[in-house]
């Protein structure tokens, strides 16, 4: 009995998204087609100068855009940011600084700073259990 494996195979929106790309960006053969697990493979292994163009200069998907920013995407939704961005942008924000920005990344210090309280909590927890 021989076994037949078939090729497993994902839309453009889950590859772009694997791929930290925005998929209205990529080009028109890329969001038309499927992706392959080994073409998925080979674009990370070796991107073509298309993804590593989009990769250093965007436009950016929401949560690369609110990963250099050092907020959280609904943070970026409340200080009005819906649309990709460029690394132009981001930069150009970055230094101005808008009082959003500045609110939203002391809220994301907040958040990192209980997630790593209970974390620890949780780690003692566990010891005196044992």
């Amino acid at each position: 009995m021989t076994s037949h494996q078939s090729t497993q195979t994902m839309k453009p929106a889950t590859a772009a998204k694997k791929l930290g790309v925005y998929l209205e960006a990529t080009p028109a053969e890329f969001r038309e087609g499927v992706v392959s697990r080994a073409e998925l493979n080979e674009l990370q292994a070796n991107p073509p100068q298309w993804l590593q163009d989009l990769r250093s200069n965007g436009p950016h998907p929401r949560p690369a855009v609110a990963a250099k920013l050092g907020v959280s995407i609904a943070g970026l939704a409340r200080g009005g940011v819906t649309e990709p961005l460029t690394t132009e942008q981001i930069e150009t924000l970055k230094q101005e600084s808008p009082e959003w920005l500045e609110r939203e990344r002391a809220t994301q210090a907040e958040v990192r700073k209980e997630a790593e309280r209970i974390k620890r909590k949780n780690a003692e927890r566990a010891e005196r259990s044992d």
